[in-house]
């Protein structure tokens, strides 16, 4: 049976990476709840055989290996970055289309790209952080001329990182004394096979340096893991919302827990000492056991735990640096928040209630009102919720980050890898439902062909109608249950 199951995924692996259309909606959908089914029941059945399953794992990726990205465009405008930095040019400082539009072509292939990537890409600045370009810059060196070349190269980095994420996930779960099969619930994945090493998102990248800094973090090599933390904040900005989370694990957690040697119990007999001093003796032996905390020592290595992530980032972005750079990026990165929208579920609530009262689309003001919201609600958890433990602070993570993408105005499928990951290590198993059910976005746009372009909400409220449940459920319902029980 798990033969079986294997040869079939690698058929319909196939067939989605060399024979798949993105608007033939019907197909995608059939190819993709094919492969979950199967990937489910291929777990259940290998979950004793971790090397089978390292082994189907590398054999789906390497289906992709000749296939250039059928759901996404955005790889053009990676080669495009990448090619840039090649020949010297600063990416964050031209659009594609100040040269398009002069007749210039400042790289190999440039009409080719900037037809690739669209119009949207074209227009604005490049929001891709210094690890993704070195990323796009190692896959022009190797495929300068060749647009298919610089694919296969990208590729084979983001399926280097889905490695090392499964390297140090084994690891970190084997030392928190979960299941070491649990790994394979993002690393065997169809949506992280499909989005990732597939479409080409780098989520894969920022999802391998996390999952090792947390690693490092746990062996008690906190400045090794700051460093590394930084170059997954350095492939994408999303970690920096996870900062405020560390003060409890450095301050009050395991982090920063000093046991005091054992006392030795006097050895004396009934005739020398009272029943009081042996009681005494025993309550200090008692006492020095118990684990203490260092205040001043835990907020000294939280303190170096933050330069460190902000050093490092600041020097990796230093060889882009400029005051053009500055104004281009910050205005880049407030395009998420206050024009782009898509696959969104509180905030279109938001916005119809805003079209109700004032007749217009408000994203300006919900967009800068839900990234208040988000930031009071991360400090809020690093405050008020015990994340004392690696596992807690996982699920602080875990938790924040889905605040923050129940509330964001674009919610792209490729986001939720970095949930499902982070999922691995706790109870929490609705983002592995959100990570099946998220292939409903891209019926989002079922007009594709007509003069309307509005998303069908219908749609998306399927979508988030089953995240939400599973979410309320797993988090407060059952939670609630276990506690009357207990």
């Amino acid at each position: 049976m798990p033969l079986l199951m294997a040869v079939s995924s690698l058929l319909f692996y196939w067939a989605f990476a060399y024979n798949l259309v993105r608007t033939d909606y019907s197909k995608l959908i059939m190819l993709y709840t094919s492969l979950f089914v199967l990937f489910y029941n291929i777990i259940i059945h290998l979950k004793h055989n971790t090397k089978a399953l390292t082994y189907l794992a590398f054999g789906f990726r390497a289906i992709f290996i000749f296939a250039l990205p059928n759901l996404s465009q955005d790889f053009y405008r990676f080669i495009w970055d990448g090619r840039m930095v090649l020949e010297g040019i600063n990416p964050y400082l031209h659009t594609v289309e100040s040269f398009i539009s002069q007749g210039q072509f400042p790289v190999t292939q440039a009409v080719e790209l900037r037809a690739g990537m669209g119009d949207l890409n074209a227009r604005h600045f490049t929001n891709y952080p210094p690890i993704n370009q070195l990323c796009f810059t190692i896959a022009a060196l190797f495929a300068s001329k060749s647009i298919l070349g610089s694919v296969i190269v990208m590729r084979l980095l983001i399926i280097a990182a889905d490695f090392g994420t499964l390297h140090f996930g084994s690891k970190l779960l084997e030392k928190l004394k979960l299941p070491s099969h649990n790994i394979f619930w993002y690393v065997l994945n169809p949506f992280i096979i499909i989005e990732l090493t597939g479409n080409l998102h780098f989520e894969g990248v920022m999802v391998f340096f996390l999952v090792w800094s947390i690693y490092l973090l746990y062996t008690n090599k906190w400045m090794l893991s700051g460093v590394v933390f930084a170059l997954s904040v350095a492939t994408k900005l999303i970690p920096l919302m996870f900062l405020p989370l560390f003060y409890q694990w450095f301050v009050f957690g395991d982090a920063n827990i000093i046991k005091k040697t054992p006392l030795k119990l006097r050895q004396v007999s009934n005739s020398d000492v009272s029943t009081n001093d042996v009681a005494l003796s025993k309550t200090q032996l008692a006492l020095s056991l118990t684990p203490r905390h260092d205040l001043w020592r835990g907020m000294t290595k939280l303190i170096g735990f933050y330069a460190i992530v902000i050093l490092t980032t600041l020097l990796l972005f230093m060889p882009f640096y400029s005051s053009e750079f500055i104004n281009n990026y910050s205005k880049t990165v407030a395009l998420w928040f206050g024009n782009f929208e898509f696959n969104a579920s509180l905030y279109y609530i938001a916005r119809e209630i805003g079209y109700l009262f004032r007749g217009y689309n408000e994203i300006a003001i919900i967009g800068k009102a839900t990234s208040i919201l988000v930031v009071c609600f991360v400090i809020i958890l690093s405050f008020f919720r015990k994340n004392k433990t690696i596992i807690e602070l996982i699920s602080a993570m875990l938790i924040a980050l889905s605040f923050y993408y129940f509330t964001a105005t674009t919610v792209h499928p490729w986001y939720i890898a970095m949930l499902l990951i982070l999922s691995v290590f706790t109870k929490y198993k609705y983002p592995l439902i959100w990570s099946f059910v998220i292939i409903l976005s891209y019926l989002a746009y079922v007009n594709v062909n007509s003069m309307d372009k509005s998303e069908n909400l219908l749609v998306i409220g399927v979508e988030y109608l089953i995240v939400f449940g599973v979410f309320i459920w797993e988090v407060f319902i059952k939670k609630t249950s276990s506690s009357l029980e207990a």
